[in-house]
């Protein structure tokens, strides 16, 4: 399924390249301190600790076993991973049985913010990606505190259309 995806592929952030690949288990730790440069994500947790590695690399290993789900990351000429998010897709029986393409954890290194590099990622998956996979709808949810990403995804034309809920479940043994 997320297999059949053309990668690799080379985008060009405002005159800079980036390469964007699947995630491979020696981008953890650039993933997760992708993750950690966040202050919604550090907030949370994540920390890019190395007590969490394994939590982190196991998710890393079920995100890749699983045909439905893709991590990919964006590499710049140096080779360093600048940019990465998590592609799922979700099978339907709303909209006449449409499929979706779930886009999370957006992240781009805060040094390269305003680079372009989110836009092409998001340009990729939107005119590229979803298409490959078809899947006639993107979609996304992002924090209600990432004002600036709202701002960034309403200029590449989402349309923020539904209210997210969640619920936090406390599992046994936690």
């Amino acid at each position: 399924m997320i297999s059949d995806l053309s990668l690799p592929v080379v985008l060009s952030a405002r005159g800079a390249d980036v390469l964007v690949r699947r995630a491979e288990p020696g981008d953890l730790h650039a993933v997760m301190r992708l993750l950690a440069d966040d202050p919604v994500s550090a907030g949370r947790g994540d920390v890019a600790s190395g007590e969490d590695e394994g939590a982190y690399s196991s998710a890393l290993s079920r995100i890749l076993d699983d045909a439905g789900n893709d991590l990919v990351v964006a590499v710049d000429a140096d080779r360093e991973v600048v940019g990465t998010l998590q592609l799922t897709v979700i099978p339907g029986m709303a909209r006449r049985g449409s499929t979706r393409l779930l886009v999370e954890a957006v992240r781009v290194d805060s040094t390269r913010r305003s680079s372009g590099i989110g836009g092409a990622l998001m340009r990729w998956v939107v005119e590229e990606a979803a298409p490959e996979l078809r899947a006639p709808l993107v979609q996304l949810t992002s924090d209600a505190a990432r004002t600036d990403a709202h701002r960034f995804y309403l200029r590449l034309g989402f349309v923020d259309s539904h209210v997210g809920f969640k619920y936090a479940v406390t599992l046994p043994g936690s």
